[in-house]
């Protein structure tokens, strides 16, 4: 058969997407990136925010062929009625996508529900990009974050093996892989749950006698203060992208503790200042919720204030969203016109410190690697920090070439070949 498939929401779920893709491909069947070309149509679903739902089940209700419905969202979702019309995978089911479409095309309702946690390494996966391989390491976290329906889905903290992992880092390097991207709900707290680390685990990956890079996802700041000199130390391995993505939320601590995110603002400055003194050229990339119940004008200017100070290159901007079920769903909303307000001033924030850490850069010269194909006849390529440079021209993917930076936006450098 031909299935399309749809995924919302972050590096885990894209992984997710190439794990059910290699399932239906060992059986013959044909991933076509149009749903006009599909006989069926899987949907993977993000629950991180509201607006991530709304579209799933905008996609549920308006495409009219076949479906199985993947992910977080009938994952997390304690109405299981909602899904006793479609065919549903459970996120520890991702090897059945085969036979679910298989049943699910013939005019049967599956659900492939289970318990039993899933070790994603070393399964069977098309990777959508080539020269990236998305390396799940560990599913769930150890949160209770007030504000969060991922837990739901996701669970609490489940380490893979890490043989495992470096087993499947050398198969993807064998199969011409060029990046691996180590991914999960919460990096830092890798192996706390099977007695090891992910300073370990790092290690073991670097003794791999191979030229390729690293970039390591998102950590929170709870745990990594645990080993962060060693963590800084293993950065300056040239094949380590300068690149780290370490969630802030709030400025105001007390924010944080109505969050239940176990930190304060002054350990994620800390954090910035420790990297930036190692790797002086490294990205950092952070996570902010505008608008959270009880914050107020102090609160949200201690954000500020914090940004100002570490000046991320990377902000992911949310407004806060009140999950069903989760702790904080049961406080006050602050008023929208506010949460509107607030969010334009820190993408305006953000559009001046962008600006000023990506001048920097001009005039550069180094090698990057092209990893993606970009729009109107452009490459993107990669530099030691992990920045997007934008090349016009006629460039391969993996090619590594040496350029220079000739100019600089909000959100990329730009570059001419050397």
């Amino acid at each position: 058969m031909k299935v399309f498939i749809k995924t919302y929401g972050c590096s885990f779920n894209q992984s997710d997407s190439e794990i059910m893709t290699g399932a239906l491909g060992k059986k013959g069947h044909e991933i076509v990136s149009s749903i006009k070309d599909a006989d069926l149509v899987l949907i993977n679903s993000c629950t991180v925010k509201n607006s991530a739902e709304s579209k799933f089940w905008k996609d549920v209700r308006s495409i009219q062929k076949p479906k199985v419905l993947a992910g977080c969202v009938p994952e997390a979702d304690t109405d299981k009625s909602r899904y006793k019309d479609y065919s549903v995978i459970s996120t520890k089911c991702l090897g059945m996508a085969a036979e679910v479409a298989e049943k699910t095309l013939a005019g049967e309702v599956v659900h492939a529900t289970s318990k039993t946690a899933l070790t994603r390494t070393n399964m069977p996966r098309q990777r959508k990009n080539p020269m990236v391989d998305i390396v799940p390491i560990n599913e769930g976290c150890l949160g209770s974050c007030s504000f969060c329906k991922t837990k739901f889905a996701r669970g609490h903290l489940h380490s893979y093996p890490l043989k495992d992992i470096v087993q499947h880092v050398r198969d993807a390097l064998n199969s011409r892989a060029e990046e691996i991207w180590l991914t999960s709900q919460d990096t830092a707290c890798y192996g706390y749950d099977i007695g090891t680390n992910l300073i370990e685990l790092l290690k073991e990956i670097l003794k791999l006698k191979r030229d390729f890079k690293i970039r390591l996802g998102m950590g929170n700041p709870d745990f990594l203060p645990d080993y962060a000199g060693q963590l800084a130390e293993l950065f300056r391995d040239p094949r380590m992208f300068k690149f780290l993505h370490i969630p802030l939320q709030s400025g105001s601590d007390n924010v944080l503790k109505a969050m239940k995110r176990n930190y304060n603002a002054s350990r994620f400055e800390e954090l910035v200042s420790l990297f930036r003194k190692y790797i002086p050229e490294m990205t950092f990339a952070t996570d902010i919720i505008i608008g959270f119940p009880g914050e107020t004008e102090e609160d949200f200017a201690k954000t500020l204030e914090v940004l100002e100070k570490t000046k991320p290159d990377v902000i992911n901007l949310s407004k806060y969203w009140a999950r069903p079920g989760t702790v904080s769903a049961k406080l006050k909303l602050l008023p929208t016109e506010t949460v509107k307000a607030r969010s334009l001033e820190i993408k305006s924030l953000f559009a001046d410190i962008s600006k000023e850490n990506n001048r920097k850069w001009l005039g550069w010269t180094g090698e990057v690697l092209i990893d993606e194909v970009g729009t109107k006849n452009t490459f993107v390529g990669r530099n030691l920090s992990y920045k997007p440079i934008v090349m016009k021209g006629d460039f391969t993917l993996g090619q590594k070439l040496k350029v220079k930076i000739v100019d600089t936006t909000v959100f990329d450098l730009r570059a001419v070949p050397l």
